[in-house]
């Protein structure tokens, strides 16, 4: 796995001039700077600068990528104040597979359990609660849905009791921020697990709470489920309009990325190049207005790597095979652990059906295929996300190879997840 912070800035302004690494690094070299210089940018400089391997360029390149760009080096991701140590990928304190582990031991102790049946709730309670909530959006990534939706559930219920009992204003308030996102991480996870109309009304209990409080961003996040609902269910234009609408409430946070990338989906599945490309570029430069995160691998939470990830299908969909196949591979390998187990499997799995997509188009039936299996045989998987994604490949194969018994395979193994999906029963996917 990398650890560096991609530079997205840099990489979204190449995407939406539609060069190609090679194109741009000819681009500088051709600058007043760059022939005076003689400087001899190529390919691999280019993935190094977007991979975030060098946060600062040498004062030549600077210069020379102002004259080829029109943008001062700060506007394309670059830092002089996020060198070495400071450009690597944090470390989280707490690996994901234990964050549910660390949830239930915080809750296991004696000290909380006494304090949650008692009428007032102290400064301890409220932090332990925030804390629980926190592992438990950061569990999201790798702990099996059902598993994590029943423990969401049951930390609701505890909270639904302390918001019963005898609490100030500024309690209250917090406990309604709280339940909000775990009501948030609940609608997700139905979601996941194809629970629609459970998902719906998560969501919309999530939304209702930010507004009670007047939490942007939770209401930020719940209108991007709105966004995520629609894309999955084939009601592009509604992508494009309830993430604009969460855009408008999510200030300047994770949940206002988020919506602009899920923008940025919808109009790739509707085919607007130039739109998908703007949104992406907005996603960027929105991302670049934020901390590096402590945990990116909260739910809640939009790394630089997820804009990579999003990306990779927009193209995908946008039928840029070259540019989808780039940052496809580049989502793989930043989520893969050196043992070949991944931090975030829901990522890896689209990107291999990305990866399938492309490789059908190009007339490599083996490969397609074999990138689709690798998409089902990924544990932690949204059955929902993954059943429509599988759907864009096996589209794919059927109109390319209807008769080649391997892409038949593969259709047969998409029904069985679809069925899979419709009745609930997991089971059939073993």
């Amino acid at each position: 796995m990398p650890d560096s912070i991609p530079n997205v800035q840099l990489r979204a302004w190449r995407n939406s001039h539609q060069l190609t690494r090679a194109e741009m690094a000819d681009r500088i070299n051709q600058t007043r700077v760059g022939i005076a210089e003689r400087l001899a940018v190529d390919e691999e400089r280019i993935r190094r600068w977007e991979a975030g391997e060098v946060s600062w360029p040498r004062t030549p390149f600077r210069l020379a990528l102002t004259q080829a760009t029109g943008l001062e080096p700060e506007d394309l991701g670059f830092s002089p104040n996020r060198r070495s140590a400071g450009s690597r990928l944090i470390e989280a304190q707490i690996m994901p597979v234990d964050a549910l582990r660390a949830e239930a031991e915080l809750y296991g102790t004696m000290e909380l359990a006494q304090q949650l049946q008692a009428s007032d709730v102290g400064n301890g309670t409220l932090e332990a609660l925030a804390e629980a909530v926190d592992l438990l959006c950061r569990a999201y990534p790798v702990v099996p849905a059902a598993t994590l939706r029943d423990r969401t559930q049951k930390r609701l219920a505890q909270v639904t009791r302390l918001l019963s009992g005898r609490i100030t204003l500024d309690q209250h308030r917090e406990l309604l921020v709280i339940t909000g996102w775990l009501t948030a991480l609940l609608g997700c996870v139905h979601y996941d697990l194809g629970e629609r109309e459970e998902a719906e009304t998560a969501r919309q209990a999530a939304f209702e709470m930010g507004r009670q409080v007047g939490h942007g961003e939770l209401m930020g996040w719940a209108h991007e489920m709105s966004a995520w609902f629609a894309l999955v269910e084939g009601r592009y234009e509604d992508v494009v309009t309830a993430a604009r609408m969460g855009q408008a409430a999510a200030g300047q946070s994770s949940a206002m990325v988020q919506l602009t990338l899920q923008e940025a989906r919808g109009l790739a599945r509707i085919g607007d190049r130039r739109e998908a490309d703007k949104a992406l570029s907005l996603g960027a430069d929105a991302l670049a207005k934020l901390p590096i995160p402590e945990n990116p691998d909260h739910h809640f939470v939009f790394d630089h790597a997820k804009w990579v990830f999003y990306a990779a299908t927009c193209y995908t969909w946008l039928g840029d095979d070259d540019r989808a196949e780039e940052h496809a591979l580049e989502t793989i390998q930043m989520h893969t652990r050196p043992d070949g187990t991944s931090n975030a499997p829901m990522r890896v799995a689209d990107a291999h059906i990305d990866l399938g997509i492309v490789h059908a188009r190009r007339g490599n039936l083996d490969a397609a295929v074999e990138q689709g299996v690798a998409a089902f045989d990924i544990e932690r998987r949204s059955l929902t996300d993954l059943v429509n994604r599988a759907g864009d490949l096996d589209r794919v194969l059927r109109q390319k190879y209807r008769r080649e018994a391997i892409a038949q395979e593969f259709h047969d193994r998409y029904v069985t997840a679809r069925r899979t999906l419709i009745t609930r029963r997991a089971e059939l996917l073993d």
